[in-house]
């Protein structure tokens, strides 16, 4: 189901965000040098358990890898889905 859903990076507001349903999930960061403060991923209750949250954070590490940033998740949610998904080759800081 990922792949039907539209993240937008809000770079402005420090977050990715997706609306589906017209309920907006998303997942805020900040950038510190070369280095992505994954802070926060909010998925409205009414839209979870439908991948939401995994493919805002497919987009933050996509990007950060574009962008030769380290990604520091800050966030619970963020940290469990890079251990889940040891495949994805981004620089991390634990």
């Amino acid at each position: 189901m990922n792949n039907e859903i539209e993240v937008v990076h809000n770079p402005a507001a420090g977050r990715y965000q997706a609306v589906v349903d017209g309920l907006t999930a998303e997942l805020t960061y900040r950038l510190q040098g070369d280095r992505m403060l994954a802070t926060h991923t909010g998925v409205p209750p009414a839209i979870e358990g439908r991948g939401i949250g995994s493919a805002l954070v497919r987009a933050a590490v996509q990007d950060a890898m574009a962008r030769d940033l380290t990604i520091v998740p800050l966030c619970s949610f963020v940290a469990g889905w890079l251990d889940r998904h040891p495949e994805v080759q981004v620089k991390r800081e634990r």
